[in-house]
């Protein structure tokens, strides 16, 4: 292997008041990245480009080297949860959230006060699997906590088409706080967009009255939890996305969205499965799925890094802190994955002289508690084969302040990979 990516999902963040103006990243103590930055080079990154707020879908598909405009997530969720699909399938993310009613459309949380247990998401996806009748054929599957996937079967008679609307009160009005939530809308003239929206409005209705009165959902509200009484649903795909392979490349990652990504990147998944989360305490689920993905992924390269040409590696945890607004937790992770990964890469860079690449698919603000359209810091260390280091700036620390000054620059996602070299 000659070279390693990891992405910090959403670490990149802004200063903070509780962290006296600091950023989790300026906070915390990572002795490990500080060490490759100060023996390798810093940048400033835009996933895609100054105005756009990237998720993490088309954030991905444009550092690896895609047009990000072609990104539909629904797909690589669908992929990534081990769906078999076929052209004019629509395939969509979905979340488990709390909304007040469907008069009002206001929303409590999209994520269900993050407490929806895995067994809780399973027992709701089978009722609606059972209860809802549509005039296609439909599967709903739970993935990772309250997120899964829905996909609406085509037949002959129906044409579904990915010009919709998301169902999602983040996602309708990118950049925008609002609490409530549209139903699907479509986005062209085309009779087919219509028919698609108003087959996935009646499977929301349906399942709003379903989960209302759902026994899991009425125990939820005796004890003051927020119950799972609404599916949104984003990212509408009815097309296999082409995109940029990696065929000598290897991916350790959990998440169906990236594993999906990585799948159609031709990539060799290593998945580890992510703890079921038993109880409300989701930061206790969070520590311990940190801990197993890492020491999967450091069990996998220390197998299989002779077998191939690159290695990415992907850790989820960092930026659910960001979307709940504690920095506290978030600077741990980062200095846990630090401690516990970056310390076994600075070793094994030392030994095989690997390049070492480390970046952020987007920034999550703790205090804006969602993804931004800031730069996030990009890290190269190549030691090479001389040995010797080729260092071109003055940065010393991985965090956003330093990575102004550091000798890469700015640039945009789509240059990510030539910049780093990471192409080679």
């Amino acid at each position: 292997m000659k070279k390693i990516l990891v992405v910090l999902d959403g670490a990149a963040d802004l200063p903070v008041k509780i962290l006296r103006d600091r950023t989790p990243l300026e906070v915390a103590d990572i002795p490990n990245l500080d060490f490759f930055v100060d023996n390798g080079n810093l940048g400033n990154m835009y996933p895609i480009d100054k105005k756009t707020i990237p998720g993490s879908d088309n954030a991905l598909i444009s550092i690896f080297g895609n047009n990000p405009k072609l990104c539909k997530r629904g797909f690589y969720e669908a992929v990534g949860a081990g769906f078999k699909l076929r052209e004019g399938d629509l395939a969509l993310r979905i979340n488990f959230g709390t909304i007040e009613n469907l008069k009002t459309r206001r929303v409590i949380d999209r994520r269900a006060g993050r407490t929806l247990t895995t067994k809780e998401t399973e027992i709701l996806t089978k009722t609606l699997d059972e209860k809802i009748k549509l005039s296609c054929k439909f599967e709903i599957k739970p993935t990772i906590h309250h997120r899964g996937v829905l996909v609406l079967r085509s037949n002959n008679k129906i044409k579904f088409s990915d010009k919709i609307s998301n169902v999602d009160s983040e996602w309708t009005i990118a950049g925008k706080k609002i609490d409530y939530f549209k139903f699907a809308e479509p986005l062209d003239n085309d009779k087919n967009s219509m028919l698609t929206a108003n087959i996935l409005n009646d499977f929301i209705r349906q399942s709003v009255k379903i989960l209302d009165n759902h026994h899991i959902n009425i125990e939820r509200k005796k004890k003051g939890l927020f119950p799972a009484n609404m599916i949104f649903t984003r990212g509408a795909s009815t097309e296999i996305p082409k995109i940029k392979p990696y065929k000598n490349w290897m991916a350790i990652i959990s998440m169906p969205l990236e594993i999906g990504i990585a799948k159609l990147s031709k990539m060799k998944i290593f998945s580890s499965k992510i703890s079921e989360l038993k109880t409300i305490d989701v930061y206790e689920n969070i520590y311990t799925s940190l801990n197993q993905q890492i020491n999967f992924a450091i069990e996998i390269i220390k197998k299989n890094h002779k077998k191939f040409a690159g290695c990415y590696v992907h850790f989820k945890e960092t930026d659910i802190p960001g979307h709940d607004n504690k920095p506290y937790e978030k600077a741990n992770i980062i200095e846990i994955i630090d401690k516990k990964f970056f310390s076994f890469l600075r070793e094994m860079s030392a030994r095989y002289s690997w390049k070492v690449v480390v970046t952020c698919d987007h920034s999550t603000p703790c205090e804006l508690k969602s993804h931004s359209n800031h730069p996030v810091p990009v890290l190269v260390y190549n030691k090479g084969k001389n040995k010797k280091i080729m260092r071109k700036d003055h940065a010393y620390r991985f965090n956003e302040i330093e990575a102004r000054i550091g000798g890469l620059g700015k640039f945009y996602g789509k240059y990510f990979m030539r910049k780093t070299g990471l192409d080679k």
